[in-house]
């Protein structure tokens, strides 16, 4: 019986066979599965192991002996390092295969979904420069002031100077607050910047400091000419202080155009092209007749709500966070949407609260990446005609779904969308109806 390798220990040679969900690539050594991050199928690669269990090892690649044929060169110099990215190795084209080809395969095998049901992916209009919002972190070293992503599973942060990924005003402004922010008292205390730009231009900043001064901090911050919302996210303190700006964000959606507001630091689309063809497929799928009552779970500041609400009865949205469940009722009122009630509570239990007061015909909800296990046990104690599921990771959706095929509920079809080019991440919206 052959060892099965240890920690660090050098594989070699590795052919590439296939992708798997997670973006990695899988290949085998004497028998064995391992996983690889940043290769190609048909990359033959030599590998250290960085985790042996019994039934696969995880590696990491040492040298490409011999590249895949449609291997690229990443247009980042540290892609295979940061841990924003991981296919700028794989031309778009390719990307797009895998994901849909991924995103088919776990809904036809968890699922029993019919593989015609699920549709081709929707690829992005632009698969560079196209993150609206992201967090840089940040890291005081003897050389400067370093601004870039974590190193993946770790707190390293890998520096960036430019982010292909991110929209050129945020590259703009991340150059900027490097020059100023380096070699000051404050650049030891601060862990992140939260950078964000609207659909009309508009720049936000969001400092996150541990430091005990500041109003110093601003005060620098605000005799520089940044043009951006400038506000602090102090540690010893739950407000965040306004250096400069109203701190409001703004993207549409909708046509005529909806205009959202969001307070910085609040959660919108990062890809504000693909969220406008992901909501326009959700109004769509809904067919709404201007009688239907609809609860919207996990509505944010009113993404789906408020184009909803223009086309069905009337809107319930629900939404944990406070903040958000405040900007959505300003939103409402800022787009004279009368016919839309919004709730700051948690999604789950809202279902069996709100369908003891009218019947629900529509549910929409768009949950985290963790999914909404304990929404899906309420659906089959409390059946809804038609679910609208917007979700941003195929494996808890799928297990999602599974709950709900196999209890009452037929999937007519699952849309995904490339929300995030040069990412194994895939957004989707699945259509579903109950069997009454």
């Amino acid at each position: 019986m052959q060892k099965r390798p240890r920690i660090a220990e050098i594989i070699s040679p590795l052919t590439v066979e296939t992708m798997v969900n997670g973006g990695a690539g899988l290949a085998r050594h004497q028998g064995q599965v391992v996983f690889i991050p940043h290769t190609a199928v048909g990359d033959t690669v030599s590998c250290r192991v960085t985790r042996s269990k019994k039934n696969f090892l995880q590696a990491e690649v040492v040298e490409i002996l011999k590249p895949a044929p449609m291997r690229q060169q990443p247009l980042c110099p540290v892609a295979g390092e940061c841990g924003g990215c991981q296919w700028q190795h794989l031309p778009y084209l390719e990307q797009l295969s895998w994901k849909e080809s991924l995103f088919r395969e776990s809904l036809t095998r968890r699922c029993s979904c019919e593989p015609d049901r699920i549709l081709p992916i929707i690829p992005a209009t632009d698969e560079w420069n196209y993150r609206s919002r992201v967090q840089i972190k940040c890291h005081n070293s003897p050389a400067g002031f370093v601004t870039g992503f974590y190193r993946p599973k770790s707190h390293l942060v890998v520096s960036t100077e430019q982010c292909p990924i991110i929209a050129p005003e945020l590259n703009n402004l991340l150059a900027q607050l490097r020059h100023i922010i380096n070699h000051t008292p404050y650049a030891s205390d601060i862990e992140q910047i939260d950078l964000a730009v609207g659909d009309n231009g508009k720049c936000s900043v969001l400092v996150h400091y541990s430091g005990s001064d500041s109003a110093s901090l601003a005060g620098l911050l605000q005799g520089e000419e940044l043009t951006a919302d400038l506000l602090i996210k102090a540690a010893d303190s739950s407000e965040l202080i306004k250096v400069c700006g109203d701190g409001v964000m703004q993207i549409s959606v909708d046509s005529p155009p909806i205009q959202l507001d969001y307070a910085v630091g609040g959660f919108a689309q990062i890809n504000l092209q693909q969220n406008l063809a992901l909501v326009d497929t959700v109004l769509n799928l809904a067919e709404l007749t201007g009688k239907e009552q609809v609860l919207d779970l996990y509505c944010g500041m009113g993404n789906f709500s408020l184009p909803l609400a223009r086309r069905a009865k009337a809107v319930i949205g629900v939404e944990g966070s406070v903040v958000s469940i405040e900007m959505a009722r300003h939103n409402s009122r800022l787009n004279e949407i009368n016919n839309v009630e919004f709730y700051s509570q948690p999604a789950e239990g809202a279902l069996l609260i709100f369908s003891q007061q009218q019947v629900i015909d529509l549910l929409v909800l768009d949950p985290p990446r963790s999914g909404a296990a304990v929404t899906m046990e309420e659906m089959l104690k409390t059946p809804v005609k038609k679910v609208l599921y917007i979700s941003c990771d195929p494996q808890t959706l799928a297990r999602d779904l599974g709950v709900l095929v196999n209890g009452g509920y037929d999937l007519v079809s699952s849309q995904p969308f490339d929300m995030f080019p040069q990412t194994h991440h895939c957004e989707s919206v699945t259509l579903l109806h109950y069997r009454s």
